[in-house]
This record gives C-alpha cells, structure tokens and sequence, in this order.
C-alpha cells in the first residue's frame, strides 16, 4: 500500500520571529518621564532633570538598537532594558514611599485635597506604567526572547496560556496585556486572571499591591480630611 507522506511541521524554535512593535512601549517610558517631570521636588528620587535624562538616553540607546520591532536578542540591549526598568521601578517606589510620608506627617502636597489628589494619581499612574515595564521585561526574557520562543513555564500565565483554546499556536503576549496586568493588580491589589508563576513575579506583584493601597487608601482618607 502506498501512501502520501506527511509534510514535516516546522519547529516551533525555528519559526519565523515575529517581534512586537517598539512603539507601545516607548510611548510608556515617555509617559513615565512627563509623569516624573510633574511631581513635586521631594517626591522624585533626583532632581527634575536627571531620571527623564537617563531613561531617555537607555530608550535611545534601544531603539537604535533594535528599531521597529523588537527581535533581536542582545546581551547589551536586554542589560540596557532591565537597566530602564530598573531605573523607573525604583523611582516609583521611592516617590510611593515619600508620599506615604508626607501624607503621615503632614507634608505641604497634602494640605490641600487637590494638590494631593494631583499628586496622588501622578505617583500612582507611574507606578502602573513602571510595574508594566518590569513585567513586560521580564516575563519569558523578554520581549525580544518571546519573539523567538515562548516557553512552556512562563513567569507570568495568561489566560491565553492556562487555555489554549481561545488563542492561536503562536500567541504571544505584548505589552498591553503587561499593562492590563498592572492596571488591574492596582485596583484589585491581587492577581485577577493573569497568575504569577515564578519567585519574582510574586514578589514584584506584591510590592506593587501594597503601594497601590498604601496610595489609594491613604489618599482618599487624607483628602476627605481636609474637605472636611
């Protein structure tokens, strides 16, 4: 009997890479950096001038390293974006933490409910956009690592992952659905359907829950205060 041979199927490690594009994530570090420009002086973990400058030197330094889409797989580009994300989670931890104690002891951005309000969402928006970044470097490599490969234990799983059914063969997540995750981590201060799976993820997402409530909450009780 004879038959027709099957045509080998293409390895999922030599397919094409597809990267996603550089632009979702770019506009979020140039986000970040107005926000850091708008916060009060003793909020911001240097002068005004200097974090905007450094991340956006490393945001250069990235897309002319790899423009348009990212995939290409580099010692020096993945130092140089964990060195990005680094810089913008510390500042938004430091200027969580500052706020927190300016709100304890009486600082001059919380005399007013306005000003506080203001101040409260600058800080609390950079945090979102900063934990998003971390995530989306992180998880699987990087993006540029997703590109080529995703693996079958990810740092963080998705609903695309854990059920495979509602997604095509080669889904990947892109920075959106990092932001989504920051977003809603936020506002529900625990995981809603994207589940941390490694040591980092969970930690990172712990930190960035209880800053969100720490700001949230005291923000609000503060403010009320003053109103009333």
């Amino acid at each position: 009997m004879t038959g027709r041979i099957p045509e080998p199927t293409e390895s999922p490690s030599r397919r094409e890479p597809v990267g996603e594009a550089r632009w979702p994530m770019a506009m979020a570090v140039v986000t970040a950096m107005v926000l850091t420009l708008l916060l009060p002086d003793d909020l911001r973990l240097a002068p005004r001038w200097v974090l905007p400058t450094v991340e956006g030197l490393l945001l250069l330094a990235l897309v002319a390293g790899d423009p348009g889409r990212i995939d290409r797989r580099s010692t020096v580009l993945r130092g140089t974006s964990i060195a990005l994300v680094c810089v913008l989670a510390l500042s938004a931890v430091w200027s969580t933490a500052q706020l927190v104690d300016d709100i304890l002891h009486g600082g001059k951005e919380t005399s007013s409910a306005t000003s506080l309000l203001q101040t409260g969402g600058t800080v609390w928006a950079g945090t979102v956009l900063a934990f998003s970044l971390l995530y989306f470097e992180l998880d699987s490599g990087g993006a540029a690592a997703r590109a080529h490969h995703m693996p079958r234990t990810p740092a963080l799983a998705f609903p695309q992952q854990l059920n495979p059914e509602v997604a095509d063969a080669d889904w990947r997540p892109r920075f959106v659905d990092y932001l989504y995750l920051a977003l809603t981590n936020a506002t529900a201060f625990s995981p809603t359907d994207v589940m941390p799976l490694a040591p980092w993820a969970k930690i990172a997402m712990s930190v960035q829950s209880l800053g969100s409530l720490l700001i949230l909450g005291l923000v609000v009780a503060r403010a009320v205060n003053v109103l009333a």
